[in-house]
């Protein structure tokens, strides 16, 4: 998978435009919730030596939220580094340059999602229910 193809399937699915929050840096390009402004995914271009590869080579990445229990399964995929520049424990990088089975970006895309989804306050769900009798 490549950014272009990534950023069409967010703007598809999830239907949110990229946000370039960093005036020097264009290539980062930001995708959050509309109603509580969380990201769900950064995508970068950075040099390759940053994920540990050789080379100093541009490449794409992605930065998705990912549950703590599963980055460490997801870093022996290919293509699937620690989080590069956010914090390990709760985020992952994938390689947007075909490295990364296609499947695997989009299920942690969707993962990465639903962890930072606005959630419904406890008092919300109770009068909802009670509009439900």
């Amino acid at each position: 998978m490549n950014r272009e193809k990534l950023e069409k399937y967010i703007l598809e699915t999830y239907g949110t435009e990229p946000d370039f929050p960093w005036k020097d840096e264009t290539d980062y390009a930001v995708f959050r919730h509309q109603t509580n402004r969380k990201w769900y995914a950064l995508i970068m271009r950075i040099p390759e030596d940053r994920l540990g590869r050789d080379g100093r080579a541009p490449i794409d990445v992605v930065n998705l939220k990912c549950e703590t229990a599963l980055i460490g399964s997801m870093l022996s995929e290919p293509g699937i580094y620690p989080a590069y520049h956010m914090n390990k424990d709760h985020w992952i990088t994938a390689a947007l340059d075909g490295s990364a089975v296609d499947d695997t970006i989009l299920m942690l895309l969707d993962l990465s999602f639903g962890l930072t989804a606005p959630r419904m306050r406890r008092g919300k769900r109770a009068a909802d229910m009670q509009d439900e009798k």
